[in-house]
């Protein structure tokens, strides 16, 4: 039987996200190609590795075989990249991480950006994930590097603080919410909603909504933080944002901000790894520079 690096990687991400139509978009392949690429996968190997239900797609035994294999493949590749990349000027390198929103928007930019501008040999393939998707594609091995919260379980992966995240309700300054110190998330439920276009963030908002068995009156959704401090800010409804958010954009869009008085709303950021040690040397130098602010430019690969 013959697979290629595509083969296994689409295989991998389809294990990982439990369906092909997420797993393939994850590999940048179209639902019909990555469908091929399974079933053609299934009769070279003349083996059924995939169970196709209701609620999404199950590895098999010969599946779960061979996405042990793919994965130490993958790993063998990072590890060869990463040491090809001491002895190449040429060559580029790619470290991929997996973040979610308000990383991917507050926290991030400014720490990766130094580092990159350092390594101009290496890119990041970015993606933004609600945490608990975090944690099953570094464990699979999508992923070299994930940042989350700490709301999620995390065993077996090795973990480095990064940040603090509070999340806090915005509004404009004459809302009589305005005043009070904090606010629970319950207490604010029969009131209208500018939400965010897309994301893990509104995502997971919208998840603790639905446990107390309510879904928020949305009027509009935006595709920024600043879009949505805006639209609390001319009274079009409440906005939930990090606080980093918040105070960005207070004085220019004319809000106030309240913090959210529930405890899923102040978040430990955390990096993780699957195993510090199988890092790839750029992997490992980058994870470095994220868990300390600030510091200053390390050795450059591949250069």
């Amino acid at each position: 039987m013959r697979f290629d690096l595509t083969d296994l990687r689409l295989f991998l991400a389809v294990v990982d996200a439990a369906s092909i139509t997420h797993g393939a978009a994850d590999v940048g392949l179209s639902l019909s190609a990555a469908s091929e690429r399974l079933r053609d996968m299934e009769a070279a190997g003349r083996v059924k590795l995939l169970e196709r239900g209701r609620r999404g797609v199950l590895p098999t035994p010969a599946g779960e075989a061979l996405a042990h294999h793919a994965r130490l493949i993958q790993r063998q590749i990072a590890q060869m990249r990463g040491e090809l990349g001491k002895h190449a000027s040429a060559l580029r390198s790619t470290i991929r991480l997996c973040v979610n929103t308000a990383t991917f928007t507050e926290f991030l930019p400014e720490r990766l950006a130094s580092w990159m501008a350092a390594h101009p040999s290496i890119d990041i393939e970015l993606k933004e994930r609600q945490s608990f998707e975090i944690v099953r594609a570094v464990a699979a091995g999508l992923a070299e590097i994930g940042i989350l919260s700490s709301a999620v379980d995390t065993v077996n992966l090795q973990l480095r603080p990064f940040a603090i995240d509070r999340l806090v309700v915005v509004l404009w300054r004459d809302h009589g919410l305005a005043a009070q110190k904090r606010v629970a998330f319950a207490d604010i439920l029969d009131q209208h909603f500018v939400g965010l276009a897309g994301g893990a963030l509104q995502d997971h908002i919208d998840a603790h909504a639905a446990r107390i068995g309510v879904r928020l009156k949305t009027r509009v959704r935006m595709r920024t933080f600043e879009g949505i401090c805006e639209m609390a800010a001319a009274g079009v409804g409440l906005g939930i944002v990090p606080e980093t958010a918040a105070r960005r954009c207070a004085k220019p869009a004319g809000i106030a901000f309240v913090p959210l008085s529930d405890g899923w709303t102040r978040r430990r950021l955390s990096l993780c790894v699957r195993n510090e040690e199988e890092l790839t040397a750029p992997a490992r130098d980058l994870l470095e520079h994220l868990t300390k602010p600030g510091g200053t430019k390390r050795r450059r690969f591949g250069q």
